[in-house]
């Protein structure tokens, strides 16, 4: 059974940065295609950010695609959120996400496998 733990949320100003961190365990990390979905209050999940097994494709939303960046490390089998130019709006709790494919992401990831607990973001003005 694989385990998802992220960690790396917290209160930060608008403009600022934080990078989410997702440690995996109990599985064949480089088995899976991995993202970040995200929970306003009040508001469904969404998908954020998604990369394939070897981090050779990437998927960003509209609302986040050139301030954050997805990334993975293999070797230490995380996967990580470089969130830059912070918005009240991306006040959420953020998830990480698994799914066996040994695709190139081109979309949100779908059919998701296994999900981490969250990590809270805050983004105050």
């Amino acid at each position: 059974q694989v385990q998802l733990v992220e960690s790396g949320g917290a209160l930060v100003q608008a403009g600022g940065s934080l990078r989410l961190s997702c440690a995996a365990s109990g599985g064949t990390f480089n088995a899976y295609a991995m993202g970040w979905f995200r929970q306003a209050p009040g508001k469904e999940r969404e998908s954020v950010a998604a990369i394939s097994w070897g981090g050779g494709s990437t998927y960003y939303s509209a609302a986040v695609k050139g301030r954050f960046t997805i990334s993975r490390d293999n070797i230490k089998n995380t996967v990580y959120l470089q969130m830059n130019d912070l918005k009240p709006e991306d006040t959420a709790i953020y998830y990480c996400a698994g799914k066996h494919s040994s695709h190139a992401v081109i979309a949100p990831l779908d059919g998701v496998n296994y999900w981490g607990k969250g990590t809270l973001v805050t983004v105050s003005s």
